[in-house]
């Protein structure tokens, strides 16, 4: 397990002013880093100039995963992983309350097929009915707009193998991610997941309740600062009682496909992934499932 500090702290300035902090949690390269060592680790985060002196206060070290502070480098290689993202469709799946769930049927059973080929040799063939917003999808620009990008006029290259970024949102008491929350990332040509937690209740009737969200001025923050595909792990990008839909209309505005309903989004780092989400290249729908996955190099 990851080894970060939490403390209080005030920072005072060689030309003047000072800096208080209360609370301020960090990423540790080691469990045992020294006073001295965190204070240079917070002075390298917040990208400080002019530091005359920085004194910790109830300092205390706890074990948890890292969040990406600034100055402390990714632990040791774990060698190259591939993280599944996606929930199984199953037949009956509820994904969203209203919406049918996926019928999933033979349409040319094992036992229907014997006789038809040599001896001992069976096919199956299935048959799956369902709504495009099903389990871990994508929308493309045409959900939201008539003259949007379908899925089958999307770039493949908008899809797949996209340098990530994650936004780690659990346990900030707050429901709406927002401008604040992402103005720390560098998100310009990047996938953006948000790592919200949401993921454990998919399949319950707690995850469309009071579900975490992207606000308007979040979205419209990515999409000034060029985010290529932007993911959560939640029911839905916007407030699901905000009808307006503003995230979704920013970013479909802007090309920027979404990926709702992902899962597993607490394996990955905060950094240092690549990350892939393609639909199949259809005509005339806005949004289908995906296989979701990333690859964390080692």
């Amino acid at each position: 397990m990851d080894t970060r500090a939490i403390f209080d702290f005030v920072v005072s300035f060689t030309n003047g002013g000072s800096l208080r902090g209360e609370g301020f949690r960090l990423d540790l390269p080691s469990a045992d880093a020294t006073e001295p060592e965190i204070a240079a680790l917070l002075v390298a985060h917040l990208g400080l100039l002019m530091v005359g002196e920085v004194e910790l206060r109830n300092l205390r070290r706890v074990e948890e995963p890292h969040r990406g502070s600034r100055g402390v480098p990714p632990g040791a290689p774990a060698g190259r992983r591939l993280v599944d993202l996606s929930h199984p469709i199953h037949h009956g799946l509820v994904t969203y309350p209203g919406l049918p769930a996926p019928e999933i049927s033979d349409h040319l059973s094992r036992e229907a097929s014997e006789g038809k080929y040599a001896p001992g040799v069976t096919f199956q063939i299935g048959r799956i009915s369902l709504v495009a917003n099903t389990g871990t999808y994508l929308d493309s620009p045409w959900h939201r707009y008539a003259d949007g990008a379908d899925l089958s006029g999307l770039p493949l290259q908008t899809l797949v193998d996209l340098e990530g970024v994650l936004l780690r949102a659990t346990g900030s008491g707050r429901r709406g991610i927002d401008t604040l929350a992402l103005a720390p990332l560098d998100v310009r040509g990047k996938a953006v997941l948000l790592h919200t937690g949401w993921d454990v209740h998919f399949g319950t009737p707690q995850y469309a309740k009071d579900a975490p969200f992207l606000t308007d001025a979040g979205a419209e923050w990515l999409a000034r600062n060029g985010a290529a595909l932007v993911g959560i792990d939640s029911i839905n990008i916007d407030d699901m009682g905000d009808a307006r839909r503003p995230a979704h209309s920013r970013l479909l505005a802007a090309g920027i496909p979404i990926v709702e309903h992902l899962r597993g989004l607490d394996q990955l780092p905060a950094s240092g992934f690549r990350f892939s989400a393609a639909p199949p290249r259809i005509q005339g729908l806005g949004t289908f499932p995906v296989r979701a996955y990333a690859i964390i190099d080692g």
